[in-house]
């Protein structure tokens, strides 16, 4: 970083030193090379020479060894150490040594597929490599479709598309499953929980077409920071997978900053704002003349803190002092993201406030400062986020700014702790029933399963090498056969010949949605003098919550005034304004017990009065979310100026849920008989953070994946109750998982508050704030 002078006169300013907690300097490490193979193609050579390439980092090299030796890999190394061009060159030798042979490329997200083909056309455009790339998605135009089944070589798409619009369409895919040799998964890390179980199944579809048609392709997986790479890889692809780690790549020096707002009010414990502060430290380095990111986890934060930099860079003289800021979030229009991103790249954007959307690889250029506002919810997406600084090399700098939230001041307050503390683990689970079922309908419809073929176990999720399976075998496995007998019972299936035919007349991967909820998009229209222009879009849940009637807009500097929210015909009409205010809908959630479908006893009863330690109910739950006001708040001093009503229905979503009951015949309910409300309280949020952080490694899920709630009096049951429910519609086998699990939950949970070396709670155990003794005292009792 050319400008170090200014970053150490920034950090020993008082306007920002005396709140700074910790500073912790990752050092710089000298990257390790490899020449170009002897036998690697000459246009290859040539395309990479032309980029500034002369030899190979040995992770890379390590990479393409494997793979000659047949076999399957997954890559993970840090940030901006060349993770791209670990299967690029790998896909590119195969397609030039035989012109039948196919690449299909997997991106979690539409930007990063846009991006990766921009990558690979700058770098087969340049030396003249004859290899077709093609995205294949829902942005991709029909009259393009046709060609790029029909002459892509690489296709790039993306789980959604693969799944509803590739897969039931195989016939017309024979050309390229017939030579598919590599299949690349970027970003492995993303596919965790309930979505990553999709993905797995969605995997091993892919596999049983790919071998109907005589391809036997080879997988290249890479994920950046996480706990277990090798054991999610083999989960998700079902094969046996080689890992490697050892990065060959430079990394320059980052600073990490830990920098906690000052009080505001040192009674409540309130804080300056994160994103006055936050806005405050990327003016600071713009101005410096630093690159910057500002990740703000928020839409409108986004908006917000890009409008207030670009308010203190204002000047018509100088034209913003040359410094040109965006945001960057979910709904912008995809011209407008690619103009964004093409600006970060070439320097005339200088810097951009983003929500979680940059936080993947998409390339955006050389920036030096990153700046966190707020802890982004696991350890995983802030190593994430810190890394985008400094993915050229060089010198970079990292900012976390606290928030007043406590898992935010327990960082501040152990920081070392924070630095200790590892990646996550990735945790899917593709023996999930309502998982495995929903994909089996939709490869039964591709092609009918074959009795000889469902010989093989499952590969269990195990970073031990996994068995391949043999050549005739289904990557399904005979643990499908109950689900087709079932399936066959329902009237969907029919068994004839040794076969298993498709029997019903739906299209079964269009009931099936990989993710938590459908992808129907509210389109904005700005009616301003006429215009009628689509300046965004956004989810149904998410416009009841931000763009309802009299909210204000923020879009890329502009504001604007709701006059109309159609949710029937998902449009919102929207007028140019000049206001003072922003807005944020205030959301209540309540849940609505609708059946209780079995009651259950846990733990050991006592023998003198026969009393369960806690009881339980499984049944179905309605989650209602309502926004039905939102308040004005006024730029840059943030309070509160009035208050607005909603007239919008609710969102409801019908799921299964496992209650968690303490009455008065209990052994659990007659010791909190005994607490008052405010304790009672404490323990049942205790236990609610310790079974949030210890029931996905029972259930192989993902903490998103559980809805917990709290009630200290439960207006249905009437005791006290902890609800645990599947934050999907219709429930995703979760909570019954759970029921039948949930005595040895009790065990864990104990065990980790135990021997959690916290004084009184931490993240790690039942959460800043709670009382661990207290907790822990009650656990004693179920346990």
């Amino acid at each position: 970083m050319e400008e170090a002078g200014a970053l150490e006169a920034i950090l020993t300013s008082p306007e920002f030193a005396p709140n700074i907690v910790l500073e912790r300097v990752l050092k710089a490490s000298k990257g390790n090379f490899v020449p170009f193979p002897a036998d690697l193609d000459r246009r290859i050579a040539v395309a990479l020479r032309g980029r500034g390439i002369e030899r190979l980092y040995t992770h890379q090299g390590e990479v393409r060894e494997k793979l000659n030796e047949g076999k399957n890999v997954v890559v993970v190394t840090p940030t901006a150490s060349g993770k791209t061009l670990c299967y690029n060159l790998p896909c590119l030798e195969a397609l030039l040594e035989d012109e039948k042979a196919r690449c299909l490329y997997l991106f979690p997200t539409k930007a990063l597929s846009q991006d990766q083909q921009s990558e690979l056309n700058e770098l087969v455009s340049g030396a003249g490599i004859p290899v077709k790339v093609a995205t294949y998605d829902g942005d991709t135009p029909d009259s393009l479709r046709i060609s790029a089944r029909d002459s892509g070589r690489i296709i790039i798409t993306n789980p959604d598309m693969l799944h509803a619009g590739i897969l039931p369409n195989h016939p017309r895919w024979i050309k390229f499953f017939s030579g598919l040799a590599y299949i690349v998964i970027d970003e492995i890390h993303s596919y965790r929980g309930v979505m990553g179980s999709h993905v797995a199944e969605l995997i091993r579809r892919l596999r049983r077409v790919a071998a109907f048609y005589g391809a036997r392709p080879r997988f290249i997986l890479c994920s950046a920071t996480i706990a277990n790479p090798r054991e999610l890889a083999q989960t998700l692809t079902g094969t046996s997978v080689t890992l490697v780690d050892n990065n060959g790549a430079p990394q320059g020096e980052k600073r990490v900053i830990l920098y906690n707002p000052p009080l505001v009010d040192a009674v409540q414990g309130i804080r300056r704002s994160v994103v006055t502060e936050s806005r405050r430290w990327m003016l600071a380095f713009l101005k410096a003349g630093i690159k910057t990111i500002l990740f703000a986890h928020s839409r409108v934060k986004t908006e917000v803190a890009a409008s207030y930099v670009n308010e203190d860079l204002k000047n018509i003289f100088t034209g913003n002092s040359g410094i040109r800021v965006e945001a960057y979030r979910g709904g912008l229009l995809p011209n407008e993201r690619r103009e964004i991103e093409r600006g970060l790249r070439d320097g005339t954007i200088r810097g951009v406030v983003s929500t979680n959307a940059l936080e993947l690889g998409i390339d955006i250029g050389g920036l030096d400062a990153s700046v966190v506002a707020g802890f982004p919810g696991s350890f995983n997406s802030f190593w994430q986020q810190a890394g985008r600084a400094g993915r050229r090399g060089g010198h970079s700098v990292s900012v976390f700014v606290a928030s007043s939230s406590p898992l935010d001041q327990f960082i501040m307050n152990n920081p070392d702790w924070f630095f200790r503390k590892g990646a996550e683990e990735g945790r899917v689970d593709p023996a999930n029933p309502y998982i495995l079922t929903d994909h089996v309908k939709c490869a039964c419809f591709e092609l009918p399963f074959r009795d000889e073929e469902l010989k093989a176990e499952p590969v269990p999720q195990s970073a031990e090498p996994a068995p391949d399976l043999e050549p005739g075998t289904d990557p399904f496995g005979a643990t499908v056969i109950p689900v087709l007998e079932f399936l066959e019972e329902e009237g969907i299936l029919r068994h004839a010949a040794g076969k298993w035919h498709w029997a019903d007349r739906s299209y079964p991967a269009e009931g099936v949605s990989l993710r938590s909820a459908s992808a129907d998009n509210v389109v904005i229209i700005d009616a301003t003098g006429g215009r009628n222009q689509v300046i965004g879009e956004m989810d149904r849940p998410s416009a009841k919550e931000l763009i309802f009637k009299n909210a204000v807009y923020l879009h890329r500097g502009r504001q604007y005034l709701v006059e109309t929210l159609d949710i029937q015909n998902r449009t919102c009409l929207v007028r140019e304004a000049d206001v003072n205010y922003f807005t944020d809908g205030l959301v209540k959630t309540d849940i609505k017990v609708l059946s209780e479908d079995e009651t259950l006893r846990y733990g050991k009863t006592d023998s003198k009065t026969d009393k369960a330690l806690v009881t339980g109910s499984l049944g179905d739950v309605l989650v209602r979310s309502q926004v039905a006001k939102f308040k004005k708040i006024r730029f840059h001093t943030h309070e509160n100026i009035g208050y607005g009503d909603i007239d919008l229905p609710e969102e409801e979503m019908q799921t299964r849920s496992l209650v968690l009951l303490f009455g008065p015949e209990t052994t659990g309910g007659a010791a909190l008989v005994q607490k008052d409300t405010v304790e009672t309280g404490f323990i049942l949020a205790g236990m609610g953070t310790l079974i949030r952080l210890i029931a996905p490694v029972f259930l192989l899920c993902d903490p998103r994946d559980l809805g917990i709630a709290e009630r200290v009096r439960d207006p249905h049951f009437g005791v006290p109750a902890l609800y645990v429910y599947d934050k999907y519609p219709g429930g995703t086998g979760l909570s019954e998982a759970l029921s039948r699990r949930a005595a040895e939950l009790f065990g864990a949970v104990l065990s980790v508050v135990e021997h959690c070396p916290c004084a009184s709670g931490c993240p790690s155990c039942v959460g800043p704030g709670a009382k661990k003794a207290a907790v822990a005292e009650f656990l004693r009792l179920l346990a």
